[in-house]
């Protein structure tokens, strides 16, 4: 199904962690800086500055020890709990310029807004500068916006935005003239279109088509043979064809992964089961978050890879539950009773995880004859209980097992971590 004449806009922070980090030390600002990943391994994002450097995202930290030292590069763990505050303040923002039906949240960092409705009552552009100006006005984060005939042009719209001084962060597809905008186009890789990924782009490369505006003049049906009718539906949104609407709910997960890193090796089956309990509550919170069930589970461990002293050693063990669940209780009790499959005396373990999986959804779910309602009541409560508990004092204030005590070996490294500014502790202080 398409939807003619439809507008669109993608609301975007530009590196959003840094820029997040800088609203509250302006000391970051005009300096290479990047944000770590958890246990401070990888770059997950970079100023500008740090950009023209070179630096790639993604980049273990280890491997441009040279140019930060070279380059005075200012290193920060990522401070998860300030970025989702931001992220709440800016989507709040923007929640102001159309009813709740046209706001979609994508991402911690970006939204789409359909448009459609205020195109014939504002001059969309100056719109979209004025959201610009009170989001970085009223939090300091700044933006830029693209506005199309659909999200993916949309999309397009905003790598222009972020690229082109011309556009001072607002590119408007959607009212330029076509001779500009197939000219605009034509300089933009296939693979910054959204939903092109590298293999696409490749075969793409192979048929003759290299940017975007070789791609809007593509034939959506033979795109649609030699690919997807995912991709003949990009090519008609390209063509300012509408496919994609508005989603006013994030798609159910079909499954849930929590895994980290450790600080440091860890030898023995207790740190290991305290550090695998830690991933497991954080993933039921999310599963309970989603008002789902899992009905079955995968853990894992790992040595380091890149440890060329020891053998790398990996196991990785699939769990069937008797009925679906969602009691942090059950599902710790199913882990543990399979933590001495997964330890191997003598290996260094670096890395160890859950997948919950088979997800489905709680409210529809009905148990069948065989299931003690008793016991599913008595989790039910008990996580309830919990969970009170946490809202009212803090997640490290109660847990299962001692896993929210510190223990140097399995605990991620943070050592880069800017302060909690939404904290009592944490709040900004002005001297004299």
């Amino acid at each position: 199904m398409t939807y003619q004449n439809k507008i669109y806009a993608l609301i975007d922070v530009n590196n959003c962690y840094v820029s997040c980090e800088r609203v509250f030390n302006p000391k970051l600002n005009h300096k290479p800086v990047i944000v770590l990943s958890n246990n401070d391994g990888c770059i997950v994002s970079r100023s500008q500055e740090a950009k023209a450097l070179g630096i790639q995202m993604g980049i273990p930290l280890f491997q441009i020890k040279d140019i930060v030292e070279q380059h005075a590069v200012e290193i920060l763990s990522s401070n998860y709990k300030l970025y989702t505050e931001m992220s709440k303040r800016f989507h709040a923002i923007l929640s102001d310029y159309v009813s709740p039906h046209e706001q979609e949240i994508y991402s911690i960092d970006e939204c789409f807004l359909d448009l459609t409705a205020y195109q014939y009552q504002f001059d969309l552009t100056l719109y979209a500068q004025n959201m610009r100006d009170k989001i970085f006005k009223w939090i300091g984060l700044p933006v830029c916006i693209g506005i199309g005939r659909s999200k993916t042009e949309a999309k397009l719209a905003n790598h222009m935005a972020k690229n082109g001084k011309r556009f001072n962060g607002v590119c408007n597809l959607a009212t330029m003239e076509p001779k500009y905008r197939d000219y605009f186009s034509s300089l933009i890789d296939i693979k910054e279109i959204w939903g092109i990924g590298k293999q696409h782009s490749q075969k793409l490369h192979r048929m003759g088509i290299h940017t975007a505006f070789d791609l809007t003049q593509a034939n959506a049906q033979a795109i649609k043979k030699v690919f997807s009718i995912v991709l003949a539906k990009t090519v008609a949104e390209l063509q300012g064809i509408s496919c994609i609407e508005i989603e006013h709910s994030p798609s159910a997960k079909k499954q849930i992964i929590s895994s980290r890193s450790f600080g440091q090796r860890v030898t023995h089956i207790d740190a290991l089961s305290e550090a695998m309990s830690d991933y497991l509550q954080s993933a039921v919170k999310r599963l309970r978050d989603d008002q789902s069930l899992c009905n079955c589970m995968i853990i894992f461990a790992s040595s380091s890879p890149f440890d060329t002293q020891r053998p790398f050693y990996q196991k990785v063990i699939h769990i069937d539950l008797s009925e679906p669940t969602d009691s942090m209780a059950v599902i710790n009790k199913t882990v543990m009773a399979h933590i001495h499959q997964l330890y191997q005396e003598g290996v260094a373990f670096k890395k160890c995880g859950i997948i919950l999986t088979g997800i489905e959804n709680k409210v529809s779910y009905i148990p069948d004859l065989f299931t003690d309602v008793d016991v599913m009541t008595k989790n039910e409560n008990l996580q309830i209980a919990i969970e009170r508990i946490k809202d009212k004092f803090g997640d490290q204030k109660i847990a299962l097992g001692s896993c929210k005590i510190s223990h140097e070996a399995w605990i991620t490294n943070s050592t880069h971590l800017s302060q909690d500014y939404f904290s009592w502790d944490g709040l900004l202080t002005i001297h004299q």
